[in-house]
């Protein structure tokens, strides 16, 4: 499926009250307990968050923001993963297989927006993230966030469709909106699209990350593997063959030395058989 008829979510800054039933029925759907409404960060129990932030130009005037997965297009989450238990999958949104993972947390470094979270208070932790409702939306209903939405703050349908709802909301109000759709072209592109009346760094966004997706630069990383991985086999092999040369020849003189005290043992018995039978 290309990226455009991918599944994503469009998140307009102008549109949210704050009421939080987006996060109220995203718990609901992952079966968390806790308050919503004081959910402030993202967390192995809460896949999305609501904040507050000022308007730069007028300190008084607030806006509610939502910060959950953004399900790149090209995930680095995934390019990461050494055994697969992150997927994008075709229908757009990135899951994730607890019973693959192996703990390595490599994700949680690669997300370049602080996405994945770990269950550090688990005997048995895993990785925890957003899954864009694989499920519902596999059989073509909407997210449990977007379905409680009742100001289209949140809406969910294809990214093509999403990107042109957005562009027309700039168009007929321009000045209600920063002439920008973040995550159209972020890091390749990512499956949650924001609308803001002003620049995203106030935010909290990171403005440079770039339009080239994350795995170019895995990729760039693993080009030199093989290189460094022959390097580092041929010193490991060096250094086994020496390692194993030293504990050859230690045995080798630990067994001489065994054979010449036996040696001079049996000599020495045979003196003393001779002696005695002498006397």
């Amino acid at each position: 499926m290309e990226a455009a008829q991918q599944r994503a979510i469009l998140f307009d800054l102008t549109r949210c009250s704050g009421c939080g039933k987006c996060v109220e029925a995203c718990m609901q759907k992952q079966g968390f307990e806790g308050d919503p409404s004081k959910v402030k960060d993202m967390s192995a129990t809460a896949y999305c968050s609501l904040n507050t932030v000022s308007n730069p130009e007028d300190s008084d005037d607030e806006y509610t923001y939502r910060d959950l997965c953004r399900h790149c297009v090209e995930p680095s989450c995934v390019s990461v993963c050494p055994v697969g238990a992150l997927d994008k999958t075709e229908l757009g949104p990135v899951v994730y297989d607890a019973d693959k993972c192996m703990g390595c947390r490599y994700c949680m470094t690669a997300c370049p927006f602080n996405v994945p979270r770990y269950e550090w208070d688990s005997p048995v932790p895993t990785v925890r993230k957003c899954d864009m409702c694989f499920d519902l939306q596999s059989k073509g209903e909407d997210t449990a966030c977007a379905t409680a939405c009742s100001y289209g703050a949140t809406i969910c349908g294809t990214r093509e469709e999403l990107l042109e709802e957005a562009r027309s909301r700039i168009e007929e109000d321009p000045d209600d909106y920063y002439p920008h759709i973040y995550g159209e072209h972020e890091v390749g592109g990512t499956s949650v699209l924001f609308l803001s009346p002003f620049p995203v760094e106030e935010l909290g966004f990171d403005p440079k990350l770039g339009t080239d997706p994350m795995p170019v630069y895995t990729w760039r990383v693993l080009e030199k593997i093989p290189g460094v991985a022959i390097t580092a086999g041929a010193t490991m092999c060096a250094l086994w063959w020496l390692t194993n040369r030293r504990n050859a020849v230690r045995d080798h003189e630990a067994r001489e030395k065994i054979q010449a005290k036996a040696a001079k043992a049996a000599k020495k018995n045979g003196s003393n058989h001779e002696e005695n039978g002498h006397g």
